[in-house]
């Protein structure tokens, strides 16, 4: 009987241990993985003549910070090394130095290298010495007439030379002739990559994303919706024309909607044709995703050049490549592959019952107003954009409609107070996965918005006196509000408001919508 007791006892403890480790491995394969850690936000004024927004998904705020660091020195690295803009960057001393073989760092020499590639893989619509042209289009634009065709004739000749010569084995250049050049088209693409690769590379970072001036580098474990700007209603607070789904790719935007020259009256995009010396005008925007960040800017560039069946054909080249064209006639093309990127878009739509409402006494939808501000820049640091509320109030001083709020940490909203005491009822806890924008690049601090004369709920409101509220706040800085009251039932003319301590200028303009608006 002991025997038997001892057999059914081992019995039990080999069906226990059984049991056990049964238990572990399905509690292994079960239990979900563990926090990967949460999106920490970082934005700056005049970074790259832009500005800058950075996601970095850390494990801790402190993790957050160091990419933060890491980042941010990166950028400052690859600036001195690249930067046109600046005398003393490693490029600006080789560029305006002795014409003799100059070994130089290896960031500048794959930079250079970079350039002679997609001088020929796009068969000249990408070249470093298109500042020639824009020299020319620059001065016609402080004369205010159109540039010769001598002068065009004479950039165009510059352009075609051979500018430098580049030696592998011992990683010199050669400067050839005194052509002004650029390092621009996918210089900052290649600037934004190593930054997010020094950001990624810090302890307890699981992915970072990186949009200076609406161009993208995601990187890590993280998918990120990005919006793409409508070149024709180029607002901040517009609906996009294409929302997309990113990981660990690169978008670029490129066209002639932000930056180019007036002359006599005509507007120029700052693109130009290398090949011909003159302004890029039937493609107004390219969006381009890719594996590599270079090829995604430096596609976006061609692709306003091109004609679309040459970038059909250039793309093709490039693995993995996807793109969108906006046409000067709002026509829209996409490579095979786009609309598997894309995500759906809820756009609200006016309504047929307020379209049937809409009287004389109605906002008039064919109608909007256009606010716009710049933001102080301070010279010589880097600071953080401030908190800025945008919002419409009725003239018993009730909300109507909330434009714009940019802010990092929602504990600090209470520093707008105007705003707070108005809105923050209705505010809820800002999403974390918020989305990223890819547009063409704007001068830094400069913004537009727009009240399309709906309401918080999407109605017409009826015309009536409401006012403006431009509020600024900034960690450790100054606190500035602006406001202005304005009659819609009158003819409502363009208002210069006044500046401050955070706003450089702003302006109200009752405008009529344009096509795409």
């Amino acid at each position: 009987m002991g025997g038997q007791m001892t057999l059914i006892k081992m019995k039990l403890s080999y069906f226990t241990i059984c049991g056990l480790l049964l238990l572990i491995l399905c509690s292994s394969v079960t239990t979900p993985p563990a926090k990967i850690g949460r999106v920490y936000i970082f934005d700056y004024e005049n970074v790259l003549g832009t500005s800058l927004e950075l996601k970095v998904i850390a494990v801790s705020p402190a993790k957050a910070k160091v990419a933060r660091n890491v980042a941010m020195n990166e950028i400052d690295r690859m600036n001195k090394i690249l930067s046109g803009y600046d005398a003393s960057s490693e490029f600006s001393r080789w560029l305006n130095g002795e014409k003799k073989a100059t070994k130089i760092s290896p960031e500048l020499f794959e930079v250079l290298s970079l350039f002679d590639k997609w001088r020929i893989q796009s068969h000249g619509a990408l070249d470093a010495s298109a500042e020639v042209i824009g020299q020319v289009w620059k001065a016609a634009a402080k004369r205010n007439q159109q540039p010769t065709f001598a002068e065009l004739d004479k950039a165009v000749s510059t352009v075609k030379q051979t500018h430098w010569e580049l030696n592998a084995t011992d990683h010199t250049a050669l400067r050839l002739d005194n052509a002004p050049l650029m390092l621009n088209s996918f210089a900052k693409s290649y600037i934004i990559k190593k930054a997010c690769e020094a950001a990624l590379a810090s302890a307890g970072v699981t992915a970072v994303v990186m949009n200076i001036g609406g161009d993208l580098v995601v990187l890590g474990n993280h998918t990120e919706q990005i919006q793409v700007s409508n070149p024709k209603a180029d607002a901040e607070n517009d609906p996009p024309v294409a929302s997309l789904m990113i990981s660990n790719k690169a978008v670029a935007t490129s066209g002639n909607y932000r930056r180019g020259e007036l002359v006599n009256r005509q507007w120029h995009s700052h693109i130009v044709d290398p090949r011909t010396g003159l302004p890029a005008d039937n493609v107004i925007s390219a969006t381009v995703v890719a594996d590599s960040a270079t090829d995604a800017g430096a596609l976006a560039t061609a692709f306003n050049v091109l004609r679309p069946e040459e970038s059909k054909v250039l793309a093709a080249t490039i693995p993995h490549a996807e793109f969108m064209l906006i046409t000067s006639e709002g026509k829209r093309i996409e490579s095979p592959g786009w609309k598997a990127l894309e995500a759906t878009i809820n756009t609200p739509v006016l309504s047929k019952e307020i379209n049937s409402s809409w009287s004389d006494k109605t906002w008039d939808p064919n109608y909007q107003l256009l606010i716009k501000l710049e933001l102080n820049q301070i010279e010589g640091i880097r600071v953080h954009r401030p908190y800025v509320a945008v919002w419409v109030v009725d003239k018993d001083r009730k909300p109507v409609r909330n434009i714009a709020l940019w802010y990092k940490k929602s504990k600090y909203l209470d520093e707008m107070h105007s705003w707070y005491n108005t809105y923050y009822a209705k505010f809820s806890k800002a999403d974390q996965s918020i989305s990223s924008t890819t547009s063409a690049t704007r001068p830094a601090g400069k913004y537009t918005l727009k009240w399309d004369g709906k309401n918080d709920k999407g109605e017409l409101v009826k015309k009536d006196i409401y006012t403006i509220m431009i509020e600024v706040a900034r960690e450790h800085g100054t606190y500035q509000l602006i406001t202005k009251d304005i009659d819609f039932t009158k003819n409502v003319k363009p208002i210069v408001l006044p500046g401050n301590a955070e706003v450089a200028s702003a302006s109200v303009d009752y405008v009529k919508k344009s096509d795409g608006q």
